[in-house]
């Protein structure tokens, strides 16, 4: 005899049914995307490889990211001009956060390096030397001179609303190589930058596609991600278990119209017990050589700058890597030392990175992504009394620089300018929605047809603005 239905099913057949239909059809919809027959197919994992549009120049992209807004005037774009007018109003209509004086020359030295000739401040005599790997974009824009405004924009091409970041959109649209890592993960110590996790949010995306936040202040691998070893339980006697749980799961799951949050919790379960696998592995440095420990430096960036390649190299896709969580790149005051100070730490892991993703083979095929969220005013920031002599830079969302390494960009290339004083982007501005755009197209992608629908709407990472700029592009 056929068991009835109970009130409760009753009710949700004919009540929610078509909201059920309406959810489940989102989450087949998964990885849909318009001019890509492949992404339409539902995958048994939300991680599972898929095919990009078209022959990608990189597979993957390890984000530097620079919190708080490096001097674009101290690091890669510089202005000897300044000098010339130090101490003087100078002739720019200045739009900026705070108040601000007179020109503020560079207290540091520039030098030229490499074949390309390109110049670089004394702050980055590590990076100096692979500056024929560099393409150096000095002129940046953006939309806001406010840190969280533009960390968003930065990481989800959108100022205010919660948005999928950058991340997210990328292992949505190619999945992951390794089954047993999370596709996107974020490495940032001793807690969040601003707007917290919304930086790395899946938003609309399936929460599978979310970043998954390691603080890597810890060293221990047990600190570092919690609950990776089991105490109590044999690998065989856990693996039984997650079974179970399972199938229990996709009993629940059949009579709620596949609703998605139970596909992600199961996909969570799944990859959590696969990380148990390869985690360890993966996040413990003590496995490398000593003279590759010593490149990196045995300091948190190095620490966490060396994790960065063992995950790539491990198939994790996407890989944001913060900087300056602490003490960030944010000089509003006494630009020259904490400046110089956070230099001093990022320098030698980012050199050792880009070295050792050359020598393995693993750079071109990698796209890696150095910059903070906007730069900084040619002119000092005034104490807020508005009298006296300021020792730092206000924010500056008009002229920035950034620069991109290996995955098919052009080395020892500078792309666009400011203007003589470094303040405002006048030849060939690049856009944050234009560098999203090129990403996404290095990786395979036409930005315009990479779409997710949701709310009645097509969206994509560049909403409806974004170019690609094919002068970076080898």
């Amino acid at each position: 005899m056929k068991r009835l239905i109970s009130r409760r099913q009753a009710l949700w057949r004919s009540g929610m049914g078509m909201a059920g239909l309406g959810l489940a059809g989102v989450w087949r919809g998964l990885g849909a995307t318009q001019g890509s027959p492949e992404l339409g197919r539902r995958a048994k994992s939300p991680l599972a490889l898929r095919q990009p549009q078209f022959a990608p120049k990189a597979k993957r992209v390890i984000h530097l990211f620079m919190n708080g807004g490096p001097s674009q005037l101290d690091s890669f774009d510089p202005k000897p001009l300044l000098t010339k007018w130090a101490g003087k109003p100078i002739p720019v209509n200045f739009r900026t956060e705070r108040k601000t004086g007179t020109a503020f020359p560079s207290p540091f030295s520039f030098k030229r390096y490499g074949q390309s000739g390109l110049q670089v401040s004394e702050l980055f005599p590590h990076t100096a030397e692979m500056v024929d790997h560099l393409c150096v974009i000095r002129s940046m824009q953006t939309d806001l001179p406010n840190h969280e405004p533009s960390l968003m924009m930065m990481n989800c091409g959108e100022v205010r609303m919660v948005r999928p970041s950058v991340g997210s959109w990328v292992t949505y649209a190619l999945g992951s190589e390794n089954q047993n890592l999370p596709g996107f993960v974020v490495l940032c110590p001793n807690g969040y930058p601003v707007q917290g996790t919304e930086n790395w949010r899946s938003g609309f995306l399936p929460g599978a596609f979310q970043g998954t936040y390691i603080n890597t202040a810890h060293t221990d691998v047990e600190k570092l991600i919690e609950d990776i070893k089991h105490n109590y339980s044999t690998p065989k006697d856990q693996q039984r278990q997650l079974s179970l749980l399972a199938e229990l799961n996709r009993a629940h799951q059949a009579t709620r119209q596949e609703d998605p949050a139970i596909e992600a919790r199961i996909q969570a379960y799944e990859l959590a017990a696969g990380m148990q696998l390869e985690a360890v592995d993966a996040f413990d440095i003590s496995r490398e050589p000593v003279h590759i420990r010593e490149a990196y430096g045995d300091t948190v960036h190095g620490r966490q700058t060396l994790i960065a390649r063992r995950l790539i190299e491990r198939g994790v896709r996407f890989v944001q890597v913060y900087h300056g969580e602490t003490i960030p790149w944010d000089s509003h005051a006494y630009l020259e030392s904490s400046h110089r100070s956070l230099a001093l730490a990022a320098d030698q892991p980012v050199a050792a990175l880009l070295k050792d993703l050359h020598q393995r083979g693993l750079l071109d095929e990698t796209l890696v992504v150095w910059g903070g969220e906007f730069g900084r005013t040619p002119v000092v920031e005034l104490p807020e009394s508005g009298e006296g002599k300021g020792t730092g830079r206000d924010h500056n969302p008009y002229g920035f620089t950034m620069w991109l390494a290996g995955g098919g960009v052009k080395g020892g290339y500078i792309h666009g300018a400011t203007d003589e004083f470094g303040y405002q982007a006048v030849e060939k501005p690049v856009h944050v929605h234009d560098l999203h755009a090129t990403m996404l197209h290095l990786l395979g992608f036409d930005h315009e047809n990479l779409t997710f629908r949701y709310a009645g709407r097509d969206f994509r990472l560049t909403d409806v603005h974004g170019k690609v700029v094919k002068e970076l592009i080898v």
